[in-house]
């Protein structure tokens, strides 16, 4: 597929962490890309959570409609040495996700983690399912409920199956249908972060900590923190601006990044037109665009 090599100015438009229902965004991929192109957007990318594979599809949906867009996705990861605290539905709040850029059409080995993640957590659900039915959870209504689950992607299960529950009257009070599909064995799949990076790496990709900033089951990254992870992880940077960072954290992570060459990028996170993409400069993530491929016109 002959892909668009955007030259791009320092003011152009651009958008970095974009969300559409081949996860768990409102925005169909068609639906998208139009606003991008109508709100006159020169560059972006749509980073489903742990969707490697649709890249060919939204690849020859933005070629048809001349957006340049690169190649992106959003992993679900684990740090394992940051073992803290507990969340109610995911038993974690250690997750990071983890923005990859640039990586080609599959097969390859970042796309062979996120197929391992889905199977895991569908194996998950399906398992759940029928310990909700043992113990007499019933759905009388929805015959089809498991298979509308398992068509879910895998980060969004998890809640599919509390959404279920509340939906039948179940859950609403103590227990929380989030403690009973814990008790039924619930669990938040995803992959080890020092894995991802480093299958990220191998199939031609940048890896960037998403939104690091982000609390609600995340793990909030200070200097510190990112200098242990660094040790021994090779993350190419971070994803400095984003709608959840308060200015103060912005201008952290960016210090962090300039002292450390890192990568920048910068990203709404929109899943929705509710919540609709960002237009950041291009200057801002100006050595992450050439990294892949961009090129910028001269200033003079």
């Amino acid at each position: 597929m002959a892909l668009i090599k955007p030259r791009i100015s320092s003011t152009s438009s651009i958008d970095l962490h974009m969300h559409t229902t081949f996860s768990d965004g409102i925005w169909t991929p068609e639906q998208l890309l139009d606003y991008l192109v109508q709100e006159h957007f020169s560059l972006a990318s749509i980073t489903d959570h742990d969707r490697v594979d649709s890249v060919i599809t939204l690849q020859q949906l933005a070629l048809d409609r001349h957006l340049p867009l690169i190649a992106g996705v959003e992993m679900t990861t684990l740090w394992k040495d940051e073992m803290s605290g507990k969340d109610e539905l995911s038993g974690l709040d250690n997750m990071t996700d983890l923005l990859c850029f640039g990586f080609g059409q599959p097969p390859n080995t970042l796309n062979d983690l996120a197929q391992d993640l889905l199977r895991y957590q569908r194996e998950n659900t399906r398992e759940v399912f029928e310990n909700l039915k043992r113990k007499g959870y019933k759905f009388p209504s929805e015959p089809d409920a498991l298979d509308v689950l398992l068509e879910q992607p895998s980060p969004q299960q998890p809640h599919a199956l509390a959404a279920l529950l509340k939906k039948h009257g179940y859950g609403t009070g103590q227990p929380s249908a989030g403690r009973i599909i814990l008790e039924a064995g619930c669990v938040f799949a995803m992959n080890d972060l020092a894995a991802v990076v480093e299958a990220a790496h191998q199939s031609g990709a940048l890896c960037l900590i998403a939104h690091p900033g982000h609390k609600d089951g995340f793990v909030t990254y200070d200097s510190q923190m990112l200098d242990k992870l660094r040790q021994s992880i090779p993350i190419d940077g971070l994803e400095v601006y984003h709608p959840k960072h308060t200015p103060v954290q912005t201008a952290i992570y960016l210090e962090y990044a300039q002292k450390h060459q890192l990568l920048i990028s910068a990203g709404s996170d929109s899943h929705g037109p509710e919540k609709p993409p960002l237009k950041y400069k291009a200057e801002l993530c100006q050595e992450l665009l050439e990294r892949l491929g961009c090129q910028f016109e001269s200033k003079n």
